[in-house]
Formats: C-alpha cells, structure tokens, sequence
C-alpha cells in the first residue's frame, strides 16, 4: 500500500495544481470582467459595444463563468492522457491547455452568434421591443424560454454529456495537441448545447452585469456538479421561471434589474457611449433639427415685430 501511495501522490499533486490553476484563472478573469464592465450596466439591451470589444469581454466572461464548472471533465482528460501517454507524465501536460483552449472555441463561437441576431434585432427597429412598450414582455419570454427549456429532452442530452466526464472522454477520446484541441472545441459543443438557453437569459436580464453573470454561472454550476441532478436541473427551471414573471410583470421590483432608460441606465450609456435598445414607432426629428426650426421661428417672429414697428411709425 506504501508503494502505490508513493505513486499516486504525483498524481495526487498535478491534479490538485490543475484545480488550483482553474480557480486561479477562473478569479482573474472574474477580476477583470468586474473592472471592464464597472458602469456599463444598462439592463436589458444593454449595447455589447464594437464586435471586437464584445468577443474579448465574451471570452474573459466564459473563462470566468465556465471554468469552475468544467473542472471535473479537465481531471479526467489529463488522467486519461496521462495514462495514455507512453513519454514521461510531465511531458503530454500542454495537451491540456489546448483542451480548454478548444472549450473556449465553442464558447467564443456562440457568443459571435449571439452578437449577429443582438445587432440583427436592433437594426430591424421593432417599436414592439421598447422597453417602455413591449419590451418587459419580451425579456419575460425569453427568460421563460430558458425555464421551458431545462425540462426538454435536448437538454437532458446535453447536461448528461457534460456530467458524464468518464463516458465523454471514454467515447471522444483522440491522441495528440490536434486530438486534445477538437475534444475541447466537442465538450465546448456539448456545454453550449447544454447552457445556450442561460445565456440568453443573461442578455435579457443584462449581458454587462456583474451580478447577473454570478447568478446564470451558480445555476450553471449546480446543475453540472451537484449529486441531485433532477433536483437541481428543476430548481434552476423554477428559478428562471420566477424572473420571467417578475421582470414581464413588475421589473421594477426585480432586485439588481437596471431599468432601461432610468437614471442608472443613462449614467451607464453616458460613460460608455453606448447606447440601449430604445426604439420608438415614430422618430422624432434630431435635436439640430429642432434647433433650426427654432432660430426659423424667431427669425419670422423678429421679422414681423420690425415690420409692424416700421408701419406704426409711418403712420405717426
């Protein structure tokens, strides 16, 4: 027994630094997602800002969304590898960074699709979607959509694949930095699959929230690592379902719900220069516009007093 001690506490070691090195990546980007997005926070609609901008920030959001939750599926890879590899143990470890690496693939790949039908949406300028028309409604549906959608068999598939690290690798499993890189970019499939209904929620709550984005990774995390899979997997549904109603029907008592056009969502637009989802069914004219209009009337309304003066003193 002292024996296979002694040569599993290598073992023993490489994972624990693997986990540590997660949650260390996992808190600096958690670190940096706070200090990027501070202030940027307009609620629901909230402007993601150019592609370029929004990708990078995506990114640091799954690692630190993501990464908590995908630490057993990580252990297994590197024990599979281990054993698999015939060199010394120390010399296949860089295939596992390509295996997250190929996790934030999917990942960034959603997230440039979710940027096209956000940017899609908005330049189609729907009256409906304004928040002060239908807009609490259409972030009610998609937050229901996403509670509807943790009881469909899809999901089950999904969440299944992701719990099930063993029958993942046991069945994915290809050698080599390539093999390692495409195996990530499937488990990455599989989370997507498995989570892409959160994430919409998020958009609808706010994607720039620091608060909201802790919440959508808690449930996230629970549903993959908890021992209560139906459990969890329901009360993530009832959650969802609870904001649903709460933001259609009274958003203003949501806690932690920026309310687009209200002062804080003005502060947010005014320090990031962006700009919320506010379309209206008839635009007004600009504000030069208006200005113009102005000096014209004034002009006329000058011009008139002059005239009557002038005739008043001809008279006289």
């Amino acid at each position: 027994m002292a024996t296979y001690a002694k040569r599993d506490a290598p073992l023993a070691r490489e994972q624990g630094a693997l986990v540590l090195a997660l949650i260390a990546v996992a808190t600096a980007a958690w670190f940096l997602t706070e200090r990027r997005m501070a202030g940027m926070d307009a609620g629901p609609g909230t402007d993601p800002g150019a592609f370029g901008f929004y990708v990078s920030s995506w990114v640091l959001m799954m690692a630190a969304m993501m990464f908590p939750s995908i630490v057993p599926m990580v252990l297994v890879y590197r024990l599979a590898q281990r054993r698999r590899s015939e060199l010394r143990p120390a010399a296949s470890l860089g295939s596992t960074p390509l295996f997250v690496g190929g996790y934030l693939i999917s990942w960034a790949a959603f997230g440039g699709l979710a940027y096209a039908l956000f940017v899609g949406v908005r330049s189609a300028s729907i009256g409906a979607f304004s928040w002060h028309r239908g807009g609490p409604y259409v972030a009610g549906a998609v937050l229901l959509a996403a509670a509807l959608y943790q009881v469909t068999p899809a999901k089950d598939a999904c969440l299944r694949r992701c719990r099930g690290p063993l029958q993942f690798i046991t069945h994915a499993w290809r050698d080599g930095p390539m093999g390692a890189l495409r195996m990530g970019v499937e488990h990455g499939a599989w989370c997507v699959g498995c989570c892409w209904a959160l994430m919409a929620g998020l958009f609808a709550l706010g994607v720039m929230s620091v608060g909201w984005m802790l919440l959508i990774a808690a449930l996230i995390a629970a549903e993959k690592l908890l021992p209560w899979k139906t459990t969890a997997n329901l009360a993530v549904a009832a959650i969802m379902a609870a904001l649903a109603i709460a933001v259609a029907l009274t958003p203003s008592s949501v806690p932690g719900l920026t309310i687009p056009g209200s002062a804080p969502a003005e502060k947010a637009m005014s320090v990031t220069g962006h700009s919320p989802i506010e379309v209206h069914a008839r635009p007004g004219p600009t504000t030069s516009q208006m200005s113009i209009r102005a000096h014209t009337k004034q002009g006329k309304t000058m011009g008139h007093m002059q005239t009557g003066a002038h005739a008043k003193t001809g008279r006289r």
